[in-house]
C-alpha cells in the first residue's frame, strides 16, 4: 500500500473541488442538525479507499472514528450534546449517504449518471491532479471494463426487476478472444488516463475522467460525451489514445463528437474496417487515408505487426507501409469548420510519376510510377474535395499501421495498467462485493473517490521517482580500491 495519503491532502482536494458545497446545497433542510456533513463523508470515503478497505459504510465509519481526537471535533465526528460529547453513528452514515444518493440521482433512473453527478466527478479529479501537471499533456488513453453489481442477476428477459433495477446483463472479455468470453451482471467503467504527448516530456499515469453507465448503454457513447465537454471546462483534449472496441462503433457515436471538440485519434482498427472501403472521386478509401486508384493492392493490405514480431518482420511492415505513403493523396487544405478538407494527387505532390502530371515524370525513376487507365476525377483535377462523412470512422492522426502510428500508439497501455491496479486484490479490487450500494449514482461517486486517491499514489511515487534519478548526478560514487592481481604480477612458475 506504501505510505497513506496525509488527511490535510484528502481535506485540499475535496475542497479546491467545490464539490461538497454543492453536494450540501442539494441537501434538504432538516429542522434537526445533521452531525455528518458532505465533507466529512467524502473524507471517510477516500480514508477508507486508502487504508485498502472495500466501499462500504461500516468502512468509512470505522475510518472516522479511528482519527485523532481533535480532527473528529473538528470533523463534527464528535460534537457537544446535551448529554455531553457525541460521537458519529453508523446510522448517520447510512442517512447522509442516503441523502446524497438521492440528490444526485435521476429522477428516473435509467443506468446513466445525472448531469450534476458527472460535473462534480469531473471536478473531483481535476482537483486531485497537481497544478504542475494540469497542462503537461493533453493526450488521454481511454478503455472500459467491467463492475459486476452486488445484487443477485436477473433473467435477461426481466431488466430492471432486480433489487439494482439499473444493473443489466453485458459482455466482458476476461484475456480471451470475444468469442470465448462470458456475461456479467453490472455496469462498464470508463476512464481517460494521462499520458505522454508525442513530443512532450514524461507525466505521470492520473485519472482525468471517468464515467459510469450500466450494461446495457454503449460505454463508448457514454466516454465521448464526456470528453467532448471537457473544452467547457478549460481542458480541451488532444490526442486520444483508443483500442478498436471504440473505434468500430458508427462514426456520430465515437468519432465525429472527438473531432468537433478538437480532439486527434490515434486508434487501433477493426480487421472489419482495415483495408480497401470504397472509394471517392475514383481515391480509394483504405485505412481512413484516400489512396491513388493505381496503388498496387498488395500494399493496402497491411496490418499491424503482431506481438513479439521479430526486428526484421517489423522492418519489412515498416517498409511496406513507407511505399504505401507514396501512393497517399497529399493534404492541399486542411479541414475547414464544416469539417471538409481538399486533396492533391501524389504524384502532384512529388511522390509519384504519372504521365497525367508530366511534372511528375521529371522526377527520378526510383519513385514508383503509376499507369493511367481511366483516370477518374482524382487524376485529373487539380484538386478533389472531401467532407467529413468520407473515411468518418476510420480517418485518424498518423497513417494506419505505419511506423508513426504504432509509436504513437504505444502510450494507450497507461488505460491498461488503470484497469489492472484498480482490480488488483493487493490493493482496491473492484470485484463483485466492492461495493454493496445498489445504482450508479454511489458506484460512480465511490469510483470518482477511488481514482482520486490513486493518483495521490501516482504522485509520491512518481516524486520518488524523480529524487532517486536526481541523487546519482549529485552524489558521486566512491572509486573502489582495485584488489586484483594482474597476469604480468604473477610468478612465472613455481619457486
Amino acid at each position: 500500500m506504501g505510505s497513506p495519503i496525509p488527511l490535510a491532502r484528502l481535506e485540499e482536494i475535496i475542497d479546491a473541488s467545490d464539490v461538497a458545497p454543492a453536494i450540501e446545497a442539494l441537501l434538504p433542510a432538516g429542522v434537526r442538525h445533521r452531525q455528518l456533513h458532505a465533507r466529512t463523508l467524502l473524507a471517510g470515503m477516500h480514508l477508507a479507499l486508502d487504508d485498502g478497505r472495500p466501499a462500504h459504510l461500516t468502512r468509512v465509519h470505522a475510518a472516522l472514528t479511528s482519527l485523532p481526537e481533535h480532527d473528529q471535533k473538528r470533523l463534527g465526528i464528535i460534537e457537544e450534546w446535551q448529554d455531553g460529547p457525541h460521537q458519529l453513528t453508523y446510522r448517520q452514515v447510512e442517512h447522509t449517504t442516503r441523502l446524497i444518493t438521492r440528490a444526485l440521482a435521476r429522477a428516473q433512473p435509467d443506468g446513466d449518471p445525472s448531469p450534476g453527478l458527472q460535473h462534480l466527478c469531473d471536478q473531483l479529479l481535476e482537483a486531485s491532479i497537481r497544478a504542475a501537471f494540469k497542462d503537461a499533456s493533453t493526450s488521454l488513453a481511454v478503455d472500459w471494463t467491467d463492475v459486476e453489481a452486488w445484487s443477485r442477476p436477473v433473467p435477461a428477459g426481466s431488466p430492471g426487476s432486480g433489487t439494482d433495477p439499473e444493473a443489466r446483463w453485458g459482455h466482458r472479455n476476461v484475456n480471451r478472444k470475444i468469442q470465448e468470453g462470458e456475461m456479467f451482471f453490472g455496469f462498464y467503467l470508463s476512464a481517460a488516463v494521462m499520458v505522454k504527448d508525442e513530443d512532450g516530456p514524461a507525466v505521470p499515469e492520473l485519472t482525468r475522467r471517468i464515467t459510469v453507465c450500466s450494461s446495457a448503454h454503449d460505454p463508448a457513447a457514454a466516454l465521448a460525451g464526456v470528453l467532448a465537454s471537457m473544452p467547457a471546462g478549460g481542458t480541451a483534449p488532444g490526442d486520444i489514445l483508443a483500442d478498436s472496441g471504440y473505434s468500430h462503433r458508427v462514426p456520430d457515436t465515437w468519432a465525429i463528437p472527438l473531432r468537433r471538440a478538437g480532439a486527434s485519434l490515434v486508434q487501433d482498427l477493426h480487421p472489419a474496417d482495415r483495408g480497401p472501403r470504397g472509394t471517392h472521386d475514383g481515391a480509394v478509401i483504405c485505412n481512413g487515408c484516400l489512396y491513388c486508384p493505381a496503388t498496387p493492392k498488395a500494399l493496402l493490405e497491411p496490418t499491424p505487426p503482431p506481438p513479439g514480431a521479430s526486428t526484421a518482420d517489423i522492418a519489412a511492415h515498416d517498409q511496406q507501409t513507407a511505399e504505401l505513403a507514396r501512393h497517399k493523396l497529399g493534404v492541399h487544405a486542411g479541414e475547414d469548420a464544416d469539417g471538409y478538407r481538399r486533396h492533391t494527387c501524389p504524384a502532384s505532390a512529388g511522390k509519384i510519376r504519372c504521365p497525367l502530371r508530366p511534372a511528375s515524370m521529371a522526377l527520378e525513376r526510383s519513385r514508383p510510377e503509376i499507369p493511367p487507365q481511366h483516370p477518374p476525377a482524382c487524376c485529373t483535377q487539380q484538386t478533389i474535395t472531401a467532407g467529413p462523412q468520407v473515411a468518418a470512422k476510420t480517418r485518424q492522426k498518423h497513417d494506419y499501421p505505419s511506423q508513426a502510428w504504432r509509436i504513437s500508439y504505444r502510450r494507450r497501455t497507461a488505460a491498461e495498467r488503470l484497469n489492472a491496479a484498480i482490480k488488483d486484490t493487493a490493493v482496491n479490487s473492484i470485484d463483485r462485493g466492492w461495493i454493496r450500494l445498489m445504482g450508479v449514482t454511489p458506484l460512480m461517486l465511490w469510483l470518482a473517490c477511488l481514482m482520486t486517491t490513486r493518483n495521490q499514489r501516482i504522485l509520491l511515487t512518481w516524486d520518488k521517482q524523480q529524487q532517486d534519478n536526481a541523487r546519482p548526478a549529485a552524489i558521486q560514487p566512491r572509486a573502489r580500491k582495485r584488489r586484483r592481481t594482474s597476469l604480468t604480477a604473477l610468478p612465472a612458475g613455481p619457486p
